[in-house]
């Protein structure tokens, strides 16, 4: 169209044969613009073909996936029906199984029912056993604590029965010491002081005290009981058993003893006597006599020696337990 125009134009030109300067210019300015119009045109028509192929290869593209859309759709309509089907034959089967279900549950309602009733018999059942054993429980615990302080209280009183005892122990050392102390001057003439099973014994050979077959004390003996004596008035916690002892050599005096057995008693009932007379605070109630004669010697009667040995008079100190038997008979 534009070439049209142009063409036009240029016959024009040719027609005019007196055309002036100026006219001419302008006619070639115009002849100018509208060749470059002509080329953009041209150019612009390039363009717009090669964009109508781009269309049209795209438009066959496009006609291809819509082929397969369509495929696709066939293919999915006639899985859509196949699951319809599936569909319709499992809630046929849902329904008879609900159905089933229904029936099992009607019929099992009652079971149910009994079997809640049991379980509520048996929680309380339960309930009432479990109260029951809290209740022993508490008075379990109840009973636990007074025995723990039933202990803790016997082993304080076994604590103190053990010092009580100890105190007696260390008072019966003291003793032995104090004895062995005041009667060294006898050591050596048949005097022998030892603690032994909780005593304190002071054994006198008779060869201290006693002429043979003789129940009167000798004077050496008296200085020995006198010495005995304050040591037995200082300590007034003291229980005091004397026993009369002889070998197995047979009495033969004419008096009135007879046996070894009254001799061995009638010496012990002197020395008690001498000793509660230089003893004035010594109580007779906590002293005693009593004879063995010859049936508890120390050793064998097998010598002379021996015989001596067993010819004595023992002297036995016992602390009173009054207060540790207390503390025993509480636990």
């Amino acid at each position: 169209m534009k070439r049209q125009l142009i063409l036009i134009g240029l016959a024009a030109l040719s027609f005019s044969s007196c055309v002036t300067l100026g006219k001419y210019e302008a006619l070639e300015s115009k002849n100018a613009q509208l060749r470059r119009e002509y080329n953009n045109s041209q150019s612009e028509l390039s363009d717009m073909r090669d964009e109508n192929a781009n269309l049209q290869r795209q438009n066959q593209s496009l006609s291809t996936q819509i082929t397969d859309l369509n495929d696709m759709r066939n293919r999915m309509n006639d899985s859509i029906m196949l699951l319809r089907q599936n569909m319709a034959n499992m809630k046929m089967g849902f329904d008879t199984m609900i159905e089933n279900y229904n029936q099992r549950i009607t019929g099992q309602s009652q079971d149910l029912t009994r079997t809640n009733n049991l379980l509520a018999a048996r929680t309380k059942e339960l309930n009432d056993k479990e109260k029951a054993f809290q209740e022993k429980e508490e008075a379990f615990q109840a009973k636990e604590n007074q025995l723990r302080a039933k202990q803790a209280e016997l082993e304080k009183q076994e604590s103190d029965a053990r010092n009580a005892l100890a105190a007696k122990e260390r008072e019966l050392e003291n003793l032995r010491s104090s004895l062995n102390n005041a009667l060294v001057g006898f050591a050596d003439k048949g005097m022998n002081v030892e603690t032994r099973d909780g005593k304190v014994y002071v054994s006198m050979e008779s060869k201290l005290l006693f002429p043979s077959a003789s129940w009167t004390v000798s004077k050496e003996g008296m200085e020995a009981l006198k010495t005995l004596a304050k040591v037995l008035e200082e300590n007034k916690d003291l229980n005091i058993m004397v026993e009369g002892h002889t070998d197995n050599a047979a009495y033969k005096g004419s008096t009135a003893v007879k046996d070894n057995w009254d001799l061995s008693v009638m010496r012990a009932t002197s020395i008690v006597k001498l000793l509660l007379q230089y003893g004035k605070e010594i109580d007779p109630a906590r002293i005693e006599a009593c004879g063995h004669g010859e049936f508890s010697p120390k050793v064998p009667n097998d010598t002379p020696a021996n015989k001596a040995l067993n010819r004595r008079t023992e002297i036995i100190l016992t602390p009173k337990m009054t207060d540790i038997l207390n503390l025993i008979e509480k636990q």
